[in-house]
């Protein structure tokens, strides 16, 4: 049994932030039924690469999922949305603030169908304020709340964090927000509506650097590798490549100084004696660690800082990060099977529970796989069906590929219990 078994997520949602956050809905038990335009769907099915036409951007986040092809804009397609929604438990969008409601599916419209109806808009400024209208992408949001400014070198350009950061802490933001709301309604049998926007996700991250602002008015600036508050605490030059060191608390210092770099001399030294002084001497103290990091092999390091129990660790490539062994040993990399794509990799649920298996369920749909079969389960007639399809208000990509169609994500056929009881 998983945690959300029977909950039924309709997703409007495309790119990042929202298919993020309902992956992690469906690989947590949930029946995420992914809306899609016919034709083109998702726009994140446009990005390559694409092995048999399938994007594999596309198939990471939005696996475990099934989809369904409609056109919102026409009023059958809208009808037969609403037919959805009666059997739903949530709804989540991440459309501009204003859009839904020309669809004539926001909040206040399903509210009053539903009035136990979740429902989460994901935005780049949220829902009010003077920005709501602005469209906003991940690049936005990092460079509104700060992060461009404070990610790569001292005087260099502003940097993107590696990672769509914002993307990802909306999408993140979401789940939680969800699952509390979830727990709200089982007591008081009350839906909701559940603003996330990308800016305010990422911000709420900032929790040392507001910290550093509003206690001493220190603005967060680049800084490479180093840490603003501790050193060592970077990545240090050696002779084939990069190691990090972490002795960022007088224990571990005098174990890096005297059992790794054999400097015990500078215990004493009065620019490193105590950590402010290695903060207001972190210029000299990263030339004289790289003075002698730059003889010796990453490995060799590494095994220095083990030995010596001093946290410390390669800088990989992506490639070499998903290839070391401990990765591997924790199964975050998983191989799927894709009806369209054939055999394929994808990175595996993070966190492991000792009562359920948190897990792949099933690779990402090809856009309008499940139509049909989720259009008869809100009660459809085939003919009603049939008539959506002839007039290109319903779509499937791939018709031809059904009798052969892989099964639909595993949850429970019991509809979620909103009470605490099923229902």
């Amino acid at each position: 049994m998983l945690p959300l078994d029977g909950f039924r997520v309709l997703d409007l949602t495309r790119f990042l932030s929202g298919p993020y956050a309902t992956m992690v809905l469906a690989e947590l038990g949930a029946d995420v039924i992914k809306i899609e335009q016919p034709i083109t769907g998702d726009d994140s099915r446009r990005l390559s690469p694409k092995v048999n036409g399938e994007s594999y951007p596309f198939a990471m986040p939005n696996r475990s999922k099934r989809s369904v092809s409609l056109d919102l804009k026409a009023d059958r397609g809208r009808e037969a949305f609403l037919r959805l929604v009666d059997g739903a438990d949530l709804v989540i969008e991440n459309f501009r603030p204003g859009v839904v409601a020309r669809l004539g599916i926001d909040y206040e419209v399903l509210r009053a169908l539903r009035p136990d109806l979740l429902y989460c808009s994901i935005s780049g400024y949220g829902q009010n304020g003077p920005y709501r209208d602005r469209p906003g992408f991940d690049i936005m949001a990092q460079g509104a709340v700060g992060f461009l400014r404070m990610t790569g070198h001292p005087d260099g350009r502003p940097a993107k964090v590696g990672i769509a950061v914002n993307d990802l802490a909306a999408g993140a933001t979401a789940v939680y927000s969800i699952l509390a709301a979830v727990l709200l309604r089982q007591r008081t049998g009350k839906g909701q509506h559940i603003d996330v926007s990308l800016v305010e996700a990422g911000l709420a991250w900032t929790v040392w650097e507001s910290g550093a602002w509003f206690g001493g008015g220190e603005r967060p600036a680049p800084t490479g590798t180093r840490h603003r508050r501790s050193t060592p605490y970077q990545a240090y030059r050696t002779a084939d490549g990069y190691v990090t060191i972490g002795a960022n608390n007088d224990r571990l210092w005098e174990r890096l100084v005297t059992g790794v770099l054999d400097r015990p001399e500078w215990l004493d030294d009065p620019r490193f004696r105590t950590l402010p002084d290695r903060l207001s001497n972190i210029d000299d103290l990263e030339r004289e660690i790289e003075a002698i990091t730059t003889h010796r092999r990453t490995q060799e390091w590494i095994d220095a800082l083990d030995k010596a129990g001093v946290p410390g660790g390669p800088v990989l490539t992506y490639d070499e990060a998903l290839a070391d062994p401990h990765v591997r040993a924790r199964g975050m990399v998983v191989n799927l099977d894709h009806p369209i794509i054939g055999a394929m990799n994808t990175i595996g649920p993070p966190t492991k529970f000792s009562e359920f298996d948190f897990a792949v369920r099933a690779p990402a749909p090809w856009l309008g796989q499940h139509t049909v079969e989720v259009l008869t389960e809100a009660g459809l007639a085939d003919d009603e069906i049939a008539a959506l399809f002839a007039d290109s208000i319903a779509f499937d990509a791939h018709p031809e590929m059904q009798r052969h169609r892989r099964p639909a994500p595993q949850t429970s056929t019991t509809p979620y219990d909103r009470a605490g009881v099923e229902s």
